[in-house]
């Protein structure tokens, strides 16, 4: 469970180049990490993914021990799976229904 949530995570902080996530920051800060996210992104993604992978290799190598993992445990996985999907390809989209929200 921990790796999908850190997936989730770090995908968020991928997309947040394109958002500012904490609105009550001051301009120059929201700028900085904009900017910080903005060079780091492809190695959040990066690092969303092979987490997404591990806790899918976890959640077989379970299956194989014939310890079946929680169903809230499942759910978290193919959640935190269908977000890093969606934020690395329609980055833009998600900003757009984001900012407008």
């Amino acid at each position: 469970m921990f790796a999908s949530t850190a997936a989730l995570a770090s995908a968020l902080a991928a997309s947040s180049c394109c958002l500012p996530l904490l609105p009550f920051l001051a301009a120059a800060g929201v700028a900085g990490s904009s900017a910080l996210f903005t060079a780091i992104r492809t190695y959040l993604l990066t690092l969303s993914v092979l987490l997404i992978a591990f806790a899918f290799f976890q959640a077989h190598r379970a299956k194989q021990c014939n310890c079946r993992p929680s169903k809230v445990s499942t759910a978290v996985l193919w959640l935190s799976a269908a977000v890093v999907a969606i934020m690395i390809f329609f980055p833009q989209v998600v900003a757009e229904i984001l900012a407008g929200a």
